[in-house]
């Protein structure tokens, strides 16, 4: 069927669904299969539903279902790619479809690194006003049984929730069913998909005007308390938000701020400039929504994306609050889910362009320090996948090292850590070392190795270099001594008493004292950090294994 595959090389396809009819009339089909995400929500601390602001990040490009309908995969040239995962919490995918079904790609990749992902419902124009009529004035049963169809539709695709979205006037009989439909939309969608959301944006008001606010006041307030969460139209000032946070009170954190990036009507600001509308959502203890941050990419072009990119989302960086990874093993070779190749242990596998996210890696945080430190993506050389983390830098005069946070953890450390590092030197200056620094939150009773042993001061860990693996480990930890193709590869271990994990960091240090600044480059291919015991286990057998879908060519 023509929805499931595209009709030209007859790939899986993620698709939307148009209309009511198609919504009601959906049920799960065999060949629906491909487009279940895969990879579960990853745990993260804090918790989404903790009291702290939070970010979202709405994703518009272009009418969207672009390249990234293709379920597994395509040769797209200089693709778009999302990988600050670190610093958001949810991901909307948004297009004009009356129900938009996140494209499984993204929700793989999203998951993988601990962030939700919502669809879209959306009614707009005359169209819509007769939709919203059709299920919302004609009584309860035909507005329950739409919001049973997008619960089941997104727990049978496993992603988080729904965008609620009504450009449209609504009648009086409408309006009135509008805040039983989302308190029972939201009730339908907390039972079928755990942690999930409804979060409904500032459009109609409680007398079915359609008329953006761009605030919660009283007259939209009754569809806040009916969900989630509000997300806000984008032309405020600084009084909207005084108002917004003293309406929401303990609630402050589910209203999302928008913040259109292209900037259209009368905005603080958009672009480069974004960081000044955080600035003052950060002020007022609210969250943020960011409305296509993919100006990147469509307004300054495909050419620069990469720097462009971290550009923009270093500008923001210190609005936006991060989470931590809170369980092991953590492993990732930081690959974007596209290149101009693919690597395998350091030698190009197969040339020519790829684009598939459900393929991207954990992704890092990505520190920069003007001038000091930049963390970029390197596509022409990798160990694995794409793309490996481009670590480019100063050593100060008069300082020895650097460390460089890559990963924000919050975990109890095991009694005994393995950690593997990748890594390759570039440039004239190469009389630097590259090594793992682990460190762990202050606490009286945290020690390093046997009990009698000092506490670390700050809590910093440098792991013990192992020239070869462990006897039983050889297999898994093959890469301690298999460095290739100019990649150094090291394995290391730690052992720890009553400590919690808080960052893994890379150090690079000089070889000799020396009065003098260094500059300094790296790429990093691969990092591991493995819990000693889960490791020297027995893995699980695959049973009952099945292939399905088969297209031989």
């Amino acid at each position: 069927p023509a929805r499931h595959f595209d009709t030209k090389t007859t790939e899986p396809v993620s698709f939307f669904l148009s209309g009511l009819e198609e919504l009601l009339s959906w049920q799960p089909d065999g060949n629906d299969d491909f487009n279940v995400c895969t990879v579960q929500l990853a745990k993260r601390q804090p918790p989404l539903h903790s009291k702290r602001s939070r970010t979202l990040v709405c994703h518009d490009m272009r009418g969207g279902y672009l390249e990234d309908r293709f379920i597994q995969g395509s040769a797209t040239r200089n693709p778009y790619v999302f990988y600050h995962w670190r610093y958001i919490d949810i991901f909307v995918y948004f297009s004009h479809r009356t129900v938009t079904i996140p494209p499984v790609c993204w929700t793989n990749a999203a998951h993988r690194n601990g962030v939700l992902v919502l669809g879209t419902f959306i009614t707009e124009w005359t169209d819509g006003e007769k939709l919203c009529e059709s299920f919302l004035a004609g009584g309860e049963e035909a507005s329950r049984s739409v919001s049973e169809q997008l619960a089941r539709i997104a727990k049978h695709y496993c992603f988080d929730g729904w965008l609620v979205n009504m450009e449209n006037t609504l009648s009086a009989a409408a309006v009135k069913n509008l805040p039983p439909f989302l308190r029972h939309l939201t009730t339908q969608v907390h039972s079928a998909v755990p942690g999930g959301l409804v979060i409904w944006y500032d459009s109609v008001l409680q007398n079915g005007m359609l008329k953006w606010q761009n605030e919660l006041n009283q007259d939209n307030r009754v569809f806040f308390d009916a969900c989630d969460g509000l997300f806000t139209n984008y032309n405020w000032k600084e009084e909207h938000l005084e108002r917004t946070r003293a309406l929401a009170g303990p609630r402050q954190t589910d209203v999302y701020v928008g913040v259109d990036v292209f900037a259209r009507g009368d905005v603080i600001g958009g672009g480069f400039d974004t960081n000044k509308s955080l600035r003052l959502i950060c002020q007022h203890g609210l969250s943020a929504a960011i409305f296509a941050p993919g100006w990147v990419y469509e307004h300054l072009g495909e050419e620069n994306f990469l720097h462009n990119e971290n550009k923009f989302w270093g500008l923001l960086a210190e609005y936006l609050p991060t989470h931590s990874i809170c369980t092991l093993p953590l492993a990732t070779s930081f690959s974007l889910g596209m290149g101009t190749s693919r690597f395998l242990d350091g030698k190009v596998e197969e040339a020519g362009p790829w684009y598939d996210l459900s393929a991207q890696d954990i992704q890092p945080l990505y520190p920069e320090h003007e001038g000091r430190l930049s963390t970029s993506c390197c596509l022409q050389d990798a160990w694995c996948g794409g793309s490996s983390l481009r670590l480019q830098g100063i050593i100060p005069a008069g300082e020895e090292r650097v460390a460089i946070r890559l990963f924000s953890l919050q975990m109890p450390a095991p009694p005994k850590l393995f950690l593997t590092l990748l890594y390759k030197l570039e440039g004239p200056h190469t009389e630097f070392t590259v090594a793992l620094e682990l460190t762990t939150w202050d606490s009286g009773t945290c020690h390093e190795g046997s009990v009698t042993s000092l506490p670390e001061p700050n809590g910093r860990h440098h792991p013990r270099f192992l020239p070869a693996p462990p006897p039983g480990l050889a297999k898994l930890l093959a890469s301690c001594n298999r460095g290739s193709h100019g990649w150094t590869s090291r394995c290391y271990e730690l052992e720890l008493q009553d400590c919690s994990l808080r960052d893994l960091s890379v150090l690079v240090s000089r070889q000799q004292p020396s009065p003098q600044e260094m500059p300094f480059s790296c790429l990093l291919g691969e990092v591991r950090v493995l819990d000693a015991a889960s490791v020297a286990a027995a893995p699980l057998q695959v049973q009952s294994l099945l292939a399905s879908q088969l297209w031989w060519q």
